[in-house]
């Protein structure tokens, strides 16, 4: 990957105080960079000071994005990138105030996960595979992914010792190292020991050796892309349309799935690892079946 090119002179203490202060990841900074620099250049060309930004300058800066057909999470990301280089001005005493306080945030449509169908899922997870190693690690990996509803950045963090098939869990690691105990369904625990046997795993384990429980092809330890990878590959040999294929598809897809057999939406924030229910609940305006179901059992005069 080519260097970066230096960053403008009004935003280099802000990068460097993101780096050292805060270790943001350097994609984190350059994703920083992509949203501050033309506002920069956006105010060299009007002849405005960016360090004496006012609340109407960004309106009309965040409306220009608006016009060129940004879409509205770009626009809040550019929004969001405004409001912590101005924050850390006024912070350092460069300002006095901050002009984003008062911009008002884009409102965000309410996206809604695209699930599998149950069908789908069967297609993708029944269909007759092979017995070699990265056969063996395809399944299992894709009926994790399915069965504990997991972020594809957990799946592939799980390791051999996360593992307990005495008392059927797996501990997961999620967000803010958060852990937490997610129940191994019997078609996974089937996977999982399958792909555990000495034909299995063993066969995938290059020189650097490594705990973690799913390896790439060369023996170490698989990637959140990687993963992807095989699920697009698996999915396209059954006739999916892969386009929008991805591992969180399959936690959709695992949400959706209970909910619409009744589980309950606290038990589904349990497992899915979700801080707030609120969060948990956008998977219940794509169950009507459960919805439904839970008013004609519960309404009184549901049943006429």
């Amino acid at each position: 990957m080519a260097p970066s090119s230096p960053p403008p002179e009004p935003l280099r203490d802000y990068l460097e105080w993101l780096a050292v202060e805060r270790g943001r990841a350097r994609a984190t900074i350059d994703s920083y960079r992509r949203d501050l620099v033309p506002f920069l250049e956006w105010c060299r060309r009007r002849s405005l000071d960016p360090h004496r930004g006012t609340a109407d300058d960004l309106d009309r800066y965040l409306a220009q994005l608006r016009e060129a057909g940004r879409a509205p999470t770009s626009v809040a990301r550019a929004r969001a990138a405004l409001r912590g280089w101005y924050g850390f001005l006024l912070a350092e005493g460069v300002l006095t105030a901050d002009p984003t306080a008062s911009v008002r945030p884009p409102r965000l449509a309410r996206a809604l996960p695209h699930p599998l169908s149950e069908e789908a899922i069967g297609l993708l997870l029944d269909a007759p595979w092979g017995s070699e190693a990265r056969d063996r690690r395809d399944r299992a990996l894709l009926e994790f992914l399915y069965g504990t509803g997991a972020r594809v950045s957990e799946a592939v963090g799980v390791r051999l010792d996360d593992l307990d098939f005495t008392e059927e869990t797996v501990l997961v690691t999620g967000k803010g190292s958060r852990q937490r105990l997610v129940p191994l369904g019997r078609s996974l625990r089937r996977a999982l020991q399958r792909y555990l046997e000495p034909e299995g795993r063993a066969l995938l384990v290059g020189e650097v050796r490594t705990s973690h429980l799913f390896l790439n092809n060369r023996g170490g330890r698989l990637t959140r892309q990687g993963a992807d990878l095989i699920l697009r590959r698996r999915g396209r040999s059954v006739g999916l349309d892969v386009a929008h294929l991805s591992a969180h598809v399959l936690r959709h897809s695992c949400a959706t799935h209970m909910l619409a057999h009744g589980a309950d939406v606290r038990v589904v924030q349990e497992l899915l690892g979700h801080a707030s229910i609120a969060t948990t609940q956008v998977y219940t305006a794509v169950s009507p079946t459960a919805l439904h179901a839970a008013y004609q059992y519960a309404h009184p005069r549901a049943q006429g």
